[in-house]
């Protein structure tokens, strides 16, 4: 489980961000595509264990299994390339443009989305019986959480739309602590631990993470949730998205590179 001190993991950082921009469109969304099935899936098995048990605390500690298994496996999440590829511009790495930059995140947002849709319907039809009979217990639960969290917001007005930014901003400052969490050490058993306790924060707390919401509310519609997909857009996606990029660039990528990679002249002693 060997540590890596803070200047040594942020360089890291910053290599991953050059690497993400100078990626093929190909590798990007199939890498793109499989992070989102597999956060989708994480979802779905937390949302079961929840409705099961009737315990949010162990569908939050089982959670951050997929988040693991994801970065393990070396895809991408919209939430971490929004920390880690702006590096590689502010570092003035050689092809290392703000066009990159929009480019990385346009492709991941579009491999994220695809594959977790696939999940979505994959599990629809598992819950509902191939779309036969009503959906089950599980499946009503993820109906009454895409209720809750657009139209729900959207009764609040701009309060709403604040805690909804807010909720997202404090998601990415904690997910993409996890993506740096994995950076710190260079055993599996060490990444997965430093990983597993941020991703908990945020899954037990309810923040808005933009891939996990892209399977909840799509699979909330087709399992009859009383919302609809322009409530999911401007009362959830939309602002999620903004709320994570903020979060993860500001507070976690912003943050570190500032200090411990382009650290500040130290002070005399007089």
């Amino acid at each position: 489980m060997a540590y890596l001190a803070p200047a040594e993991f942020v360089t890291k950082m910053v290599d991953a961000g050059e690497s993400k921009l100078l990626m093929s469109t190909r590798d990007t969304l199939i890498r793109s595509y499989m992070a989102g099935a597999i956060l989708a899936l994480a979802a779905a098995f937390a949302v079961s264990v929840n409705v099961n048990t009737g315990n949010p605390l162990i569908g939050a500690l089982l959670f951050p299994v997929g988040f693991c298994m994801l970065y393990l496996l070396g895809f991408d999440l919209l939430t971490g390339v929004f920390t880690l590829a702006p590096l590689a511009v502010f570092d003035k790495r050689p092809g290392a443009t703000w066009s990159g930059v929009m480019r990385n995140w346009s492709l991941v947002f579009t491999g994220n989305f695809a594959g977790a849709l696939t999940v979505a319907v994959f599990m629809a039809i598992i819950f509902t019986s191939g779309f036969t009979e009503a959906p089950n217990a599980i499946g009503q639960k993820i109906g009454h959480i895409g209720e809750g969290r657009t139209v729900g917001y959207a009764a609040h007005g701009a309060g709403g739309m604040l805690t909804l930014f807010v909720r997202a901003v404090m998601c990415n400052w904690m997910v993409s602590t996890g993506v740096v969490a994995a950076m710190m050490s260079t055993s599996v058993s060490g990444k997965v631990i430093a990983m597993w306790m941020p991703i908990l924060v945020f899954f037990y707390m309810g923040f808005e993470h933009s891939i996990v919401n892209m399977y909840l509310f799509p699979s909330g519609l087709m399992l009859g949730g009383n919302f609809t997909f322009m409530d999911y857009l401007i009362w959830n996606e939309i602002p999620t998205v903004l709320g994570n990029l903020v979060g993860g660039l500001t507070f976690v990528g912003a943050t570190l590179y500032s200090t411990h990679y382009k650290t500040a002249p130290k002070r005399r002693l007089a």
